[in-house]
């Protein structure tokens, strides 16, 4: 007979705020079996996250709560604050979205894991060394006694979210609430965090309530599913239920949202213009001077490689999709095409221009036919400005001729984009504060097409959002590519998404090309053992493929773009073992019509499970 560890029932949470009640969650009911995965998806604002905290006394103080929770039979709303104490963290763990405001800064690793040793088991000292260390490895972290004495800001993200996951698990709870663990990690990160997960529940036999908005994640990891829209539960049933028979349209459309690898694209894409390319970069170099310690009192400087001679070619109304993990030099590669950053070395043309650092006066006309769209549009947008404001500035310096008109045929032309990215003109005076992700990013959008550009850049324009508004995004890049006839540089880590949007797709890794070609050839046979790696680790939303396709994983962490030696990690044959040498630089292969790879060792350097 099974052993029920958490039972929600009909749990409301509702916040007093200034302008009235906010019922953020809605009469849920859940119940999670000791050694099971639950699922709860759902779009931002559905009241995901709110259920378990407001469960385990987590809330604000303007926050409500009524219902019943209880944990392996006992009640917990209503517990004191001395009792929620002694549970939190020894029957109950959470581990959050995001690690680096999660760990407190100004501790160690070591200090922040004894806090729950101390604690919870009044252990400490050498004691409590050893078993911080045991966990740490045993969340495959290298290394671990070095990594003790270090600080959240000296980790990788992918280290610190497993720091986390040691910490929340080296009590050994009876359930871990695991909420959004891996949105905001690369693809091989996010795989090995998820398998360290599912390894711990088998393991310790340890419930998850696994919170996200990823249906891959979910097929891949959850036994049961709750399906949460605007604070209620409005689907239940086993993955294979809810993937294979979903009841209700938003279970469906969900579902139907989620770019997947295999299968047809959402969207036919219209093919390029032939003729010559309006862009060609050309053996582009970008590196930063860094100061290391080497023993001196000075330390020395070292060249940090962003992006270590790339090139390629864009035609007109082309999109190239730019993939490759975090610090692999895909942003820094962008920001150097449009000229935002100085590039070391290497030539762009853009229209038939050589765009020389120096000229400052050519690279500013080129503005107009250059633009980007950046990945956090609130970051992106001037708060204080209007969205009619922001969107008309890029005419304030390109379209004199409308200043000259008026004001009227300026908000005429705003109006009129808006309408095109699907934005309400009757929104022309509101704030980026007073509109949703999901609508400021079609600002963004608005505001980098308002010019009709011949290039524009994407970088990471849709990673933040929830998959159904992220579908309607790439739908209205796609539309205003026909439409304008532009072309793209379009950059993610979720090749699923690339795959949607791209005709080429360029695989980097640490600042060098490792793979070139037509997306569908590289997303089907890829060559490189790294694009081998990106491809096993990307989700898929079928619970059978998810669980079954063999899992590829690179070993170990990324290693330091400082050290000469770290590009040739799949070349390793060819590495003079010193970490300023000049290294070998691997070669280009022809391996079919337009598909290009870099030189390298045969995969024994994967390790397959």
């Amino acid at each position: 007979m099974t052993e029920t560890v958490l039972e929600i029932s009909d749990l409301s949470v509702t916040f007093d705020t200034p302008d009235g009640e906010v019922e953020a969650v809605k009469g849920v009911s859940l119940k999670i079996d000791k050694g099971e995965c639950l699922g709860i998806v759902g779009e931002s604002g559905s009241g995901k996250s709110q259920t378990f905290l407001a469960a385990f006394g987590l809330t604000s103080a303007n926050a409500r709560v009524s219902g019943s929770v209880k944990f392996q039979g006992r009640e917990v709303l209503g517990m004191t604050r001395k009792e929620l104490d002694g549970f939190r963290g020894r029957h109950v763990a959470f581990v959050f979205q995001d690690p680096l405001t999660a760990l407190t800064p100004h501790m160690t690793v070591a200090a922040q894991m004894g806090e729950v040793l101390a604690h919870h088991f009044q252990v400490t000292g050498a004691v409590a060394r050893e078993r911080a260390i045991e966990w740490l490895e045993r969340v495959r972290i290298p290394e671990a006694a070095r990594r003790l004495s270090q600080y959240p800001h000296e980790l990788s993200g992918g280290m610190r979210q497993r720091v986390m996951i040691a910490m929340a698990m080296m009590a050994e709870p009876a359930l871990l609430v695991a909420d959004e663990p891996t949105t905001a990690l690369d693809a091989t990160v996010q795989a090995q965090v998820l398998d360290l997960i599912e390894d711990l529940r088998k393991d310790t036999g340890a419930a998850v309530a696994l919170i996200t908005h990823d249906m891959g994640v979910i097929a891949r990891m959850a036994q049961c599913v709750a399906v949460m829209r605007r604070g209620e539960v409005v689907e239940t049933g086993t993955v294979e239920e809810i993937y294979s028979a979903p009841k209700v349209d938003y279970t469906r459309m969900l579902l139907a949202a989620v770019p997947r690898i295999d299968g047809a694209r959402a969207q036919t894409l219209a093919p390029p213009d032939p003729g010559p390319p309006i862009l060609d970069v050309d053996d582009v170099r970008v590196s930063f001077p860094v100061k290391v310690k080497d023993g001196s009192l000075f330390g020395k400087i070292k060249p940090l490689r962003a992006v270590d001679g790339v090139s390629f070619q864009l035609r007109a109304a082309e999109t190239l999709g730019v993939v490759g993990e975090s610090g692999c030099g895909k942003s820094t590669l962008a920001r150097a095409v449009v000229q935002l950053l100085p590039r070391n070395a290497g030539k762009v043309t853009f229209l038939g221009r050589n765009l020389l650092p120096s000229e400052k006066e050519a690279i500013r006309r080129s503005r107009q036919d250059l633009q980007i769209v950046f990945q956090d549009p609130l970051a992106s947008l001037d708060p204080r400005m209007t969205l009619g404001a922001s969107i008309a500035e890029p005419l304030l310096s390109f379209a004199p001729e409308l200043n000259r008109a008026g004001r009227e045929e300026r908000e005429e032309r705003v109006k009129e984009i808006m309408l095109q990215v699907g934005l309400d003109p009757d929104l022309i005076n509101r704030y980026p504060h007073e509109l949703s992700g999901g609508q400021n990013q079609r600002v963004g959008v608005a505001r980098a097409m308002i010019l009709k550009p011949k290039l524009v850049v994407c970088d990471e324009a849709v990673s933040a959002l929830d998959v159904s508004i992220q579908a309607q995004i790439l739908k209205l890049l796609i539309d205003l590519q026909c439409e304008f006839h532009t072309s793209m540089l379009f950059i993610s880590h979720d090749l699923a998404v690339v795959r949607e949007i791209s005709h080429n797709v360029l695989v980097l890794y640490l600042g060098r090309a490792v793979e070139y070609g037509p997306s569908e050839t590289i997303l089907t046979d890829p060559r490189h053992p790294y694009t081998k790696a990106l491809l096993a680790a990307s989700p898929t939303p079928d619970p059978d493929i998810a669980r079954n396709k063999p899992r590829v994983r690179l070993v170990g962490d990324l290693p330091s773009p400082m050290d000469t030696r770290a590009p040739l990690r799949f070349l390793k044959s060819r590495i003079i073992d010193n970490p300023d040498a000049t290294q070998y630089r691997p070669r280009w292969i022809e391996v079919g019509a337009g598909h290009f790879v870099a030189e390298h060792d045969p995969v024994e350097i994967l390790a397959a499970e």
